[in-house]
């Protein structure tokens, strides 16, 4: 509502009839006091049960030793750069300028799952990939994307009830296995992954493995047409596992050596395809995945062409959130999307702030 009432097109404003302001101050101080207390919410002030950013970061760093200016989760990666080349048939999909610019520039990492920056590669069940793309307008799509095709449980306080089981014992040194099992028998998506984890290959190289978006989003084209979807990096290199007498003998730095040597025989390249749900298909839910059956469109290629440290190069000092997306993509309603895009956060800001303070771990090698 206006202070001042408006009479037909052309004729300008009128003076304002008088009120007594006593209602509009009581307004204005509502106002006030519901954002005040909305950011006291969300900055964990209040509610003190509630599950906030700040609380399940603390949980992720209570499952292993502290490593400050480094990332709280897929701590050990190596930075990544190349571009992305739409197919013909991206632009059906979205109207995304990187889905029609013949050429976008992307800056990315590849990563283990753990917190450990100097965990094993031979060890590590779970591989990441996160990249950056940037088109000529400015606009911004950011990844963060698995190995693993689905989530393990099906909302962000089970994701708690998760990370919390994995804090290790004092006594003991280890995670207490009746709280995992607890988890396990609450979640059957839980038990799924855990199969998962014991049957699916093990590939010989982060170019021959596949990333899945596993959380669904939303594209619209240019005609408005909206479509819920998922997509995966599909690599183009030959697959090849690893049984486990090569993982045991494999180096524990083993896929940055291999990235480093496959590079220098050209860029390495994944496709782009993306799944279009069904009627029907868990949208909210990333616990729940997508029969193969779905209707899917390779949108483009990803080539990567150059390697460097993460504390060389430039993908340390980015926060690969997945909801910053360009014009025609949105997020879904999944709660462990919006967790994920807050935990990052978090985490970015409290190793930017270690980094400031020059509270940094540094790399073995140097602490020798």
């Amino acid at each position: 509502m206006s202070l001042f009432r408006y009479t037909r097109a052309g004729q300008g404003p009128q003076s304002p009839r008088t009120h007594s302001p006593l209602p509009w101050i009581a307004l204005i101080a509502l106002i006030l006091g519901v954002v005040a207390l909305a950011f006291a919410w969300l900055a964990g002030w209040i509610g003190r049960d509630r599950l906030t950013a700040q609380r399940f970061t603390d949980t992720i760093e209570a499952t292993g030793p502290a490593h400050p200016g480094f990332r709280r989760a897929h701590s050990k990666g190596v930075c990544v750069s190349g571009w992305f080349e739409p197919s013909a048939q991206a632009p059906t999909l979205s109207s995304a300028r990187v889905f029609s610019q013949a050429r976008v520039p992307v800056m990315g990492r590849l990563s283990i799952g753990g917190g450990d920056p100097y965990g094993a590669d031979n060890t590590a069940r779970v591989r990441s990939i996160a990249v950056q793309m940037v088109s000529d307008d400015g606009q911004e799509w950011r990844m963060a994307m698995n190995s693993f095709p689905f989530f393990a449980v099906p909302t962000a306080e089970a994701f708690y009830e998760q990370t919390r089981a994995q804090i290790p014992d004092p006594a003991t040194g280890k995670p207490d296995p009746q709280k995992m099992a607890a988890v396990l028998a609450k979640y059957p998506s839980a038990q799924a992954f855990q199969q998962w984890a014991k049957s699916a290959p093990w590939t010989s190289s982060w170019a021959n493995t596949t990333f899945n978006s596993v959380n669904s989003f939303w594209f619209t084209n240019a005609q408005g047409q909206k479509r819920a979807v998922r997509w995966r990096w599909q690599p183009q290199a030959p697959v090849v596992e690893m049984d486990a007498d090569a993982r045991k003998q494999a180096d524990v730095d083993f896929l940055s050596q291999e990235l480093q040597q496959r590079l220098t025989s050209g860029p390495v390249r994944w496709n782009l395809v993306v799944s279009q749900a069904a009627p029907g298909d868990a949208i909210d839910d990333p616990s729940v995945p997508w029969p193969e059956s779905r209707d899917q469109v390779v949108a483009g290629v990803l080539s990567l062409d150059r390697m460097q440290s993460q504390e060389e190069g430039a993908c340390g000092q980015l926060n690969f959130d997945p909801l910053i997306v360009p014009s025609g993509v949105r997020g879904s309603d999944d709660p462990i999307l919006a967790a994920r895009s807050a935990v990052y956060s978090q985490s970015f800001n409290r190793r930017e702030r270690e980094r400031a303070s020059g509270n940094v771990e540094q790399p073995k090698e140097a602490a020798q």
